[in-house]
């Protein structure tokens, strides 16, 4: 939860639009860096002023469609916002190469607990 000062202070940093689009999709404001975007189009941003952001709340990512799911994050990505990794897949060599033989192009979402999971076969 956000206190009145500094939404109001989020609110002049990053706009009228971006404020809304933040309250209605993260219910909360923040102010970054912007530090990245995936083949996706998910956005990723850090604040490292640490009297601004609670520990372990200063990354974040701006998913690209509004029914997101959290599998839809790449593995260098996912392994930087879980602070498993201090440097970014932009400023990382071995994570800029590219897609890899065994990933899949596009994106398939997880399909738990929905018509389409993988049910085994039951004799």
């Amino acid at each position: 939860m956000s206190t009145l000062p500094r939404t109001l202070r989020n609110l002049k940093r990053v706009g009228i639009k971006d404020y809304f689009h933040q309250m209605m999709y993260i219910g909360d404001t923040k102010a970054g860096t912007f530090i990245g975007a995936d083949r996706y189009g998910n956005k990723y941003y850090e604040n490292t002023k640490e009297s601004e952001e609670l520990p372990l709340r200063t990354r974040w990512v701006d998913y690209k469609e509004h029914e997101y799911d959290p599998s839809q994050l790449e593995p260098g990505w996912h392994a930087w916002i879980s602070y498993m990794v201090d440097t970014s897949p932009t400023a990382d060599k071995v994570m800029q190469t590219g897609l890899r033989s065994w990933e899949l192009p596009e994106h398939r979402p997880n399909m738990t607990l929905s018509r389409g999971a993988f049910k085994t076969y039951s004799t």
